[in-house]
C-alpha cells in the first residue's frame, strides 16, 4: 500500500545557499498524488512544481527543480531522502519560498517530524521500478549506475585531497529502516576553499558550521568534527536516496556512485527512463514491500544524535 504523513508537520530556518528564512509544512496527500511543491508566495504563474526528474533543472551543489512558469524550488534532496526513508509516497509540501531549509546539514530533522506525525497507509498499492539491466552515466572519473537487485542498494566511493576525508566508502541494503539508522543524520561538508568560493559567487549565504562539516585540509573546522568517521560517504548516500526519489517510485536495484553528485544521478535517471527495456515499473506483493525503505520504522530507530 501507498503511504502518506498522518497530519501536517512544519518547519522553519534559513537556506543554505539564499540565506533567506523559509517555513515549510509537509501535508498528507491522496493516494497517487505523488510528491508536489507549492510555492505559497508566488502570485502569478503556476505556484505547483512536481518533484520528478524531468523537473530538474541544471544547478550547482544543490538539486532544483522547477516548472513551465520558471518557478523553482531548490535544495530539496535532504527532504527527498527524508520522504522516501521514512516510506512516504504522496505528499503536498507548501513552502514560502524558493528554497527548503537545510536545519542541520541533514535529513534527521525532517525524519524526526515525520515519524512524530506517524504514517497512513493508504487504499492504492504501491508500484516500484524494477530494475532490469544496467544502466551507467559517465562524467570523467565519476560514474552512476542502476543494477538489477531484489531491493534498493546503494554502494559509494568518494575521494577527497583533503586529509580530513580522503577516500571512504560505503555500502548498504536500504531495507528495514538502514536509512533511518545509518544515514539520515549525516550532514552535509564542504571544504573551506569551496565556502569561500562559493560566497565569493553570491552562494551559500546561509552556511555555517551548525549545518556543515567544514573542512580544511587534515583539519575539521566544525565543533564536535564529524559524528561518524564516514560521514562525508555516509552524506553522498544520503543525497543520492533524495535524487533517486525523484524517479516517481520506489526503485528497486543497486545504484552504485564513484564520485557522483546530483547532476549525474539526474543524469543516470534520464539515461534509465530513456531505456524501456532496462526497467518494469509493477505493483508489489506484501513480500517485497516489507524490503522497502521505510517500511516498519519507528522513532527508536533515530540516531542518538536526534
Amino acid at each position: 500500500m501507498q503511504n502518506a504523513i498522518k497530519s501536517a508537520i512544519s518547519f522553519s530556518g534559513v537556506g543554505l545557499h539564499t540565506g533567506a528564512a523559509v517555513k515549510l509544512t509537509i501535508r498528507p496527500a491522496s493516494a497517487d498524488y505523488g510528491i508536489w511543491f507549492k510555492r505559497t508566495d508566488i502570485r502569478s504563474g503556476d505556484p505547483m512544481v512536481p518533484a520528478v526528474w524531468s523537473a530538474v533543472v541544471p544547478s550547482r551543489l544543490c538539486t532544483l527543480i522547477g516548472n513551465a512558469s520558471g518557478v523553482t524550488v531548490s535544495t530539496i534532496e535532504h527532504l527527498m531522502a527524508a520522504l522516501a526513508g521514512c516510506g512516504i509516497h504522496n505528499a503536498l509540501i507548501e513552502i514560502d519560498g524558493p528554497e527548503v531549509p537545510i536545519l542541520d546539514g541533514s535529513a534527521m530533522p525532517f525524519v524526526e517530524g515525520i515519524l512524530a506525525k506517524g504514517v497512513r497507509a493508504l487504499s492504492q498499492p504501491l508500484r516500484a521500478f524494477h530494475i532490469l539491466d544496467r544502466v551507467e552515466v559517465r562524467e570523467g572519473e565519476a560514474l552512476a549506475r542502476l543494477d538489477p537487485a531484489p531491493t534498493l542498494e546503494i554502494d559509494f566511493r568518494i575521494e577527497f585531497s583533503d586529509a580530513a576525508i580522503g577516500r571512504q566508502a560505503k555500502a548498504l541494503n536500504m531495507a528495514n529502516g538502514a536509512f533511518v539508522r545509518e544515514l539520515c543524520d549525516s550532514r552535509t561538508f564542504c571544504r573551506q576553499a569551496d565556502v569561500d568560493a562559493m560566497r565569493a559567487s553570491g552562494l551559500a549565504r546561509g552556511g555555517s558550521m551548525e549545518n556543515a562539516v567544514v573542512v580544511d585540509g587534515d583539519l575539521v573546522l566544525t565543533p564536535g568534527g564529524f559524528r561518524y568517521a564516514d560521514e562525508a560517504v555516509r552524506h553522498k548516500m544520503l543525497d543520492a536516496l533524495g535524487d533517486l526519489a525523484l524517479a516517481g517510485a520506489p526503485i528497486l536495484g543497486r545504484y552504485t556512485g564513484n564520485r557522483a553528485g546530483h547532476a549525474l544521478t539526474n543524469k543516470l535517471l534520464h539515461a534509465l527512463f530513456g531505456n524501456p527495456d532496462a526497467y518494469r515499473l509493477t505493483e508489489i506483493g506484501p513480500g517485497e514491500r516489507a524490503s522497502l525503505p521505510g517500511i516498519g520504522v519507528h522513532r527508536a530507530d533515530l540516531p542518538a544524535f536526534a
